[in-house]
């Protein structure tokens, strides 16, 4: 959560013409021509205002530009399109890269890079089955050749796709080196026809990385990864933020001067009014029996002055009676005050967290792109800890010192009248005493609680970010820079106690004061005076010293401590996405039957005052058709399945789905009726059945039909627990395509009419691949289904392509009625990725 230049240094010093070669050679040139602050521009935490394509190239560039002798290479070349990894392997990892005099050990499944390499090493169940260069792997015939056989075999049965000419040539050399069935060989040469021909294969003259392949990826389609732009967050990047702009995640707001008197009214409100008259009134009854029975000690005491009196054993048993009412009576009521003050706290703090946790969990998606998640952390931990904790001692303390306080000047006052002209400038002394300190203590308390923030997103980057820590030995950077942000956090901490002891010296010297004033009148007035009454006002007074202490305290970490209670405020008062549910406007049950999607004069901006994204944009898109959706970078067309489920809101025009407009609707029945398959697949920590149908709305035979459909059902069975196995966090205990098969099982569970893909197989092998197309092509034939492209070759069989550019649609039509026209931005997109 730097900027893009701190990322790419990561350690090291900045080197001007070094750091301009590796941004050249990694082809981040042009993207920083796109964001708003260049090179200064703020990357979000987990790169979030980044494409997938960008952030593989920022990773990239941080490894380059490190210079280290060895460079392990997992597939960099995955998530960006040909053209761009053509680029990359050329200009960094190629034999005339900047990486040339490095050794460089790549896993790629791209087979044009293959002849560049000096030395191929294959794996097979886990195993080294051959090592040896390009050309004698392919002489020898062995498991390298029939790896290959069967790539050519499967890519070229797919005609319909375009592939890039240069893996077509090399197809061609491999097929007439190796031999392949006829049927191929006839493949290959209908798809070249009409392709120009005259391209060279690429140069063998200098070779230098060494390639590990393994069965997977070598049998992964050759088409690789359109350069991803289907984050939310990357589209503001790019439209969104104002030129000047670099900052993703402003600075954590902090309130400055007194805490409103509005946070006390909210937080009272959660107490509970009728909650907080009982509170007082039980604590008023509590000290009233404490001051009873010590007055009535007190006139107990005078009797001892008169012999016939204190031989009385009626009266003698009077008073112990009532003292010992007294007594019981005060015992009652401290348990009633204890008991309700702790139920009414707590049901204060779980009101204010209910209430913050249904604001974030309603919050709109901008809100958690610029929102780091140690701010989150932070509330929902230390503050929610101290609203929880903390405050309820605080209250607790304040209104007992409060009451022992008034009642001991009132005992004081009421024997010695005199102690009222003193007592007067002296709480005016403690007055101005606490104004002085409190402003001091609640602001370095705010400072505490904005910097223990840094600590947790930082804490929070470290562990998911660790094999990359030490894969650049940059544990003691991390370490210290870790120990640094506690340092700050703990430069409030410290003088907030040197504070606290500041005010504790005062406050004993007043303390004193107190009681020495109260000693001096009891023995000026010691002619009228009983000695009763005498001790039991210099008693009074020697327990105020402590009484006042804490008073003043305590008054000062209420107000310090309800800093927690107001930032928790904060984010109850967050916006929120529309309503869940509309029932004034709630669709039929069956609602969408057909699947029938028009935009009218549609217009959308991620929030107020910043540009419009998508601008007037107008289409139809019939039942059952399926379209694709393409642009280049920030044409809009991520920004347009997010209209669709409306984690964006119309900004002009509306959305139509068999002919209900979607603002009218409740975002749960809206999104319950719709389907996303994402390029990243989500899953959650819980079981196989959880994560497949997480509001148990299905049965166990349609869990195990959907499976079946996604081709999951014999995994799941092999697992010992089926589908009660446990899924890790984020689902790292399953492949990356087992999770995206999970997802299409759920895709399959709801068979909604609308289903949206977000290139949902990029990251299967080819076998895999063609399972869950084919899943696509026969159980979701009646569905509409909408493909943000980018691989364009994905969308060639599609009824209907959207080209947008800038906002706006420029080009609709089907694909091959686009490529006929060779102005077209299809057709240059199409031959940007060396598909014509």
């Amino acid at each position: 959560n730097a900027t893009l230049r701190k990322n790419v240094l990561f350690t090291k010093q900045y080197d001007e013409p070094w750091y301009k070669r590796v941004l050249e050679a990694c082809a981040l040139s042009q993207d920083l021509e796109i964001l708003p602050g260049g090179d200064q521009t703020e990357i979000g935490e987990k790169g979030i205002n980044l494409s997938g394509g960008q952030k593989q190239r920022v990773s990239l560039a941080r490894a380059v530009y490190n210079d280290a002798d060895i460079y392990y290479l997992d597939d960099p070349l995955s998530a960006v399109d040909a053209h761009v990894g053509k680029h990359l392997f050329e200009e960094v990892i190629g034999p005339k890269g900047v990486l040339k005099k490095k050794t460089r050990i790549l896993v790629t499944h791209r087979i044009s890079v293959l002849p560049e390499v000096d030395t191929i090493v294959v794996l097979q169940n886990g195993k080294v089955s051959e090592i040896g260069s390009y050309s004698e792997l392919l002489a020898k015939k062995g498991a390298f050749a029939d790896f290959l056989i069967q790539y050519l075999q499967e890519n070229a049965e797919e005609a319909v796709e375009e592939m890039p000419l240069d893996e077509l040539n090399l197809m061609q050399e491999i097929a007439a080196t190796i031999g392949v069935p006829p049927e191929v060989t006839r493949q290959l040469s209908k798809l070249s026809d009409g392709t120009d021909s005259d391209t060279a294969s690429p140069a063998k003259s200098e070779r230098s990385p060494s390639v590990i392949g393994s069965e997977d990826g070598l049998r992964k389609r050759a088409k690789s990864w359109k350069e991803s732009y289907h984050r939310r967050a990357s589209k503001k990047s790019v439209v969104e933020k104002p030129k000047t702009g670099t900052r993703l995640t402003e600075k954590e707001g902090m309130e400055v001067g007194s805490v409103k008197a509005s946070v006390y009214v909210d937080y009272m409100k959660s107490y509970g009014y009728w909650n907080t008259f009982w509170t007082i009134l039980s604590y008023t009854l509590s000290t009233a029996f404490s001051l009873g029975s010590s007055l009535w000690l007190s006139a107990w005491s005078a009797d001892a002055t008169d012999p016939v009196i204190s031989a009385d054993t009626k009266l003698r048993d009077l008073r112990l009676g009532v003292y010992g009412g007294l007594g019981g009576g005060e015992i009652v009521f401290t348990i009633v005050t204890a008991l309700l003050m702790n139920l009414a706290c707590l049901r204060a703090s779980t009101i204010l967290h209910n209430d913050m946790l249904n604001h974030i969990m309603h919050a709109p998606m901008s809100f958690f792109d610029t929102t780091p998640l140690g701010r989150l952390l932070n509330r929902f931990s230390k503050d929610i800890d101290t609203a929880d904790v903390t405050i309820r001692f605080n209250i607790r303390m304040l209104l007992i010192m409060s009451f022992r306080t008034l009642g001991a000047v009132l005992i004081i006052c009421l024997e010695t009248p005199i102690f009222i002209v003193a007592a007067i400038p002296l709480g005016i002394l403690y007055y101005f005493l606490q104004k002085f300190y409190i402003p001091t203590s609640r602001q370095l308390k705010r400072l505490e609680s904005t910097t223990r923030s840094p600590v947790y997103s930082h804490f929070s980057e470290t562990v998911t970010g660790a094999t990359c820590i030490r894969a650049f030995r940059a544990d003691q950077q991390f370490m210290t820079h870790s120990n640094n942000l506690v340092d700050i956090n703990n430069e409030s901490y410290y003088p907030s106690l040197g504070a606290s002891r500041w005010l504790a010296i005062y406050l004993e010297f007043l303390g004193y004061t107190v009681v020495f004033l109260a000693a001096l009148f009891a023995i000026l007035a010691r002619d009228t005076l009983s000695p009763g009454i005498a001790g039991l006002s210099v008693s009074y007074a020697l327990q105020m010293t402590g009484q006042l202490n804490m008073l003043v305290r305590a008054t000062a970490d209420v107000e310090t401590n309800i800093v927690s209670v107001e930032r928790c405020l904060e984010y109850t008062k967050t916006p929120v996405e529309a309503d869940w549910k509309n029932e004034k406007n709630k669709p039929d049950p069956s609602w969408p039957s057909d699947g029938h999607i028009k935009f009218e004069q549609y217009a959308t901006r991620y929030r107020e005052g910043l540009e419009l994204v998508l601008k007037g944009i107008s289409c139809n898109i019939n039942p059952s058709e399926r379209c694709g959706i393409v642009g280049r970078t920030g044409a809009g067309k991520s920004s347009l399945t997010l209209a669709l489920f409306r984690i964006v809101e119309a900004a002009g025009g509306k959305i139509l789905i068999d002919g209900v407009e979607i603002a009218k609707l409740g975002l749960h029945d809206l999104r319950s009726k719709l389907t996303i398959i994402p390029q990243d697949p989500v899953l959650f920590t819980g079981t196989m059945r959880t994560n497949l149908d997480p509001f148990g709305s299905y049965s166990d035979d349609a869990l195990w039909l959907a499976l079946e459909q996604a081709h999951l059902k014999d995994f799941v069975r092999s697992l010992e627990t089926g589908l009660d196995h446990e899924i890790s966090e984020g689902g790292e205990n399953l492949s990356v395509g087992q999770r995206q098969l999970v997802c299409l099982a759920r895709a399959l569970l709801r068979k909604s009419r609308v289903l949206v893909l977000d290139e949902a197989t990029a990251a299967v092998d080819v076998e895999t691949d063609e399972l869950i197309q084919s899943t696509i092509r026969t159980k979701f034939t009646d569905c509409t289904v909408l493909t943000i492209a980018h691989r364009l070759n994905t969308i060639m069989d599609y009824d209907k392509v959207i080209v947008l550019s800038k906002g706006e649609i420029v080009e609709m039509d089907s694909p091959e009625n686009l490529l006929k026209n060779e102005n077209s931005i299809f057709y240059s997109m199409a031959k940007d990725a060396g598909l014509v």
